[in-house]
């Protein structure tokens, strides 16, 4: 997995230097991260970071909606990066 991605490009990426998935939210201009320890609580172990995206891969829709749930719920301006924790992807998981 790289460290980087390219314009327009939609998908995951790792981000070593924070230990976290990055995503771009859809109708979002900033970075979505989700820290290693988000998966670990959410996998009940410590994973690496190819199972992480593999993780995010199959559960895309409930990444995007908690995404989106804490854009609105949060404030977060346009085209700025944000982290989603556990709790707001377990939220989302219940809705």
């Amino acid at each position: 997995m790289t460290d980087h991605v390219s314009a327009g490009d939609n998908a995951p990426l790792w981000r070593a230097d924070v230990d976290a998935l990055a995503f771009q939210p859809s109708g979002h201009r900033g970075l979505c991260m989700v820290h290693r320890h988000a998966f670990r609580t959410l996998l009940r172990r410590y994973p690496s970071p190819e199972e992480c995206a593999a993780y995010f891969h199959d559960h895309r829709v409930v990444f995007q909606a908690a995404a989106s749930a804490k854009l609105v719920r949060a404030g977060v301006a346009v085209d700025a990066n944000f982290h989603l924790t556990s709790r707001d992807l377990a939220r989302a998981m219940q809705n």
